[in-house]
């Protein structure tokens, strides 16, 4: 059974949503009616929503509308419907994790990014399906339920903020936040066919972010365009002094040198990232991409990040390591749930971790527990440490030669559904391309190029700290070439 056909108005970028509004075309409330319709018709099938709040929704919509009547709308994001990767708090809205250890959890405040939407004039749709507490690469370790792939409902959508992407695509609404750790908002961008930014480390606060590893995370915005994910970052941006790691650095203003074009850009292209190992499809994709730069005037220039092959070791030592500190609070005292019918502490402790937690947080808590402990801290997290400053110092070098660092997102399009889940070390080699960004504290981002066996595939753009402006313009001016990768046909959206 198919979807009854989507309302024109989910045609609409977030760009064109919000030109309409600012015009008087259609209205905050015609615009989240047809989003909660489409989430009616269609997530039962995608899977991409944990939490609705379609109460709360109208309520803002109306509020915008308001607004506008009076001329005091509050910018481009006023009275757009948005939803939030379920790792965000919520004031009065569940914030699970993706884990039972969290069912039921309420938040008393609002995280920074979220407070920003909302002071922005956003409509907040809910809460979006992901890995639980942000660990995997297919939104399959969700605790409550698999989110599929719009574009092929046996698919995965990527993780971990798989829901984020599936919502985006399934246009049930016009833009999202995700988290990146290792690439987990850039892979769900190009597994669905969306724009996802990774911002530079420090550049939007994760304050009010359930936390994963905590020198690696970094929330972003999705889109189906770059102006819509532009406009995003705009809102949620900036220093915040409830974020010790926050930038004091000031924002550019992302939209305004947007159409710039990439005539005089210098891409550099690894060759590390073209050793073998990608599917022929993803690879003709991406190398079209690179072609288009050239006939924009752009100079592609063969770089080296030599010790990018030790990445995706360095990372799940560090981002384990982070994790076993950050989930320690999950005890069924402090946070999180609590087993019932215990004698003591210790069971206390022991029931409460082993009831909450999925296979795949247990995992990554025993690993960076070893990693740290008495004897092994020097061999493993230490020298995981190193490796890290020696990939920065990679990019720092190719920076020289290069304004971006272009390549393949994954090594593949998306997968199916339980074809990785009994192996996990090729489900983390699903990030091997995507996860120096994150130990290099770089910003970079997924923008669609192409289409592998009618899957899409992204290409992955890096830039130099603090330069989202000039990924945002070197990505737009790809898209503005190839266009964006258009409507997934397993659901037959428009």
């Amino acid at each position: 059974m198919t979807a009854p056909a989507p309302s024109p108005l989910l045609r609409l970028s977030l760009r064109a949503a919000s030109e309409g509004l600012a015009a008087g075309r259609h209205s905050a409330r015609d615009l989240t009616e047809a989003c909660l319709a489409r989430i009616e018709a269609t997530d039962g099938r995608v899977g991409a929503f944990l939490h609705v709040t379609a109460e709360a929704a109208r309520a803002a919509a109306a509020a915008s509308a308001a607004r506008r009547a009076a001329g005091r709308a509050l910018g481009p994001l006023d009275g757009v419907p948005l939803a939030l990767k379920d790792l965000f708090l919520t004031q009065g809205v569940p914030t699970t994790a993706g884990s039972r250890l969290l069912e039921g959890f309420v938040p008393p405040v609002d995280g920074t990014a979220v407070a920003r939407l909302k002071r922005a004039g956003a409509v907040l749709l809910g809460k979006l399906n992901l890995d639980e507490f942000a660990m995997g690469s297919s939104n399959e370790n969700s605790a409550f339920k698999p989110c599929r792939n719009p574009w092929d409902l046996t698919r995965t959508p990527g993780g971990s903020s798989g829901g984020s992407a599936a919502a985006l695509a399934a246009r049930q609404c016009y833009g999202t936040l995700g988290t990146d750790t290792g690439g987990s908002i850039r892979l769900p961008a190009s597994f669905c066919g969306v724009v996802g930014v990774k911002p530079s480390y420090g550049r939007v606060s994760r304050s009010g972010v359930v936390a994963f590893a905590s020198s690696l995370d970094q929330p972003g915005p999705l889109g189906r365009e770059v102006w819509d994910a532009a406009a995003l970052l705009q809102a949620i941006a900036g220093h915040d002094p409830a974020d010790q790691t926050s930038s004091s650095r000031p924002v550019d203003d992302y939209l305004a040198g947007l159409e710039g074009g990439a005539r005089g850009l210098r891409v550099g292209v690894p060759a590390e990232w073209f050793q073998g190992g990608l599917e022929p499809g993803v690879e003709a994709a991406v190398r079209g991409a690179l072609s288009a730069y050239q006939r924009l005037g752009a100079t592609l220039v063969e770089i080296s990040l030599p010790h990018s092959r030790y990445g995706i070791g360095a990372y799940y030592l560090i981002a384990t390591a982070e994790a076993s500190s950050n989930l320690a609070r999950y005890d069924g005292v402090r946070f999180g749930r609590r087993a019932a019918g215990v004698k003591g502490l210790k069971e206390l402790y022991l029931e409460s971790r082993a009831q909450g937690f999925g296979a795949e947080p247990k995992r990554r808590i025993m690993l960076g527990t070893y990693a740290l402990s008495a004897g092994y801290y020097d061999a493993y997290y230490l020298r995981a440490q190193k490796v890290r400053t020696l990939i920065r110092r990679d990019f720092d070098a190719a920076f020289q030669r290069c304004d971006v660092v272009a390549g393949p997102v994954a090594p593949g399009p998306a997968f199916r559904l339980g074809e990785r889940t009994g192996d996990p070390l090729q489900m983390y080699l699903a990030d091997i391309f995507t996860i120096t960004c994150n130990l290099a504290a770089l910003p970079g981002l997924s923008v669609p190029c192409g289409l592998s066996a009618g899957l899409p595939v992204g290409l992955q753009l890096v830039g130099r700290p603090f330069d989202e402006a000039g990924l945002l313009t070197a990505a737009r001016a790809l898209e503005r070439e190839l266009g964006p990768a258009g409507a997934p046909a397993g659901l037959e959206a428009a």
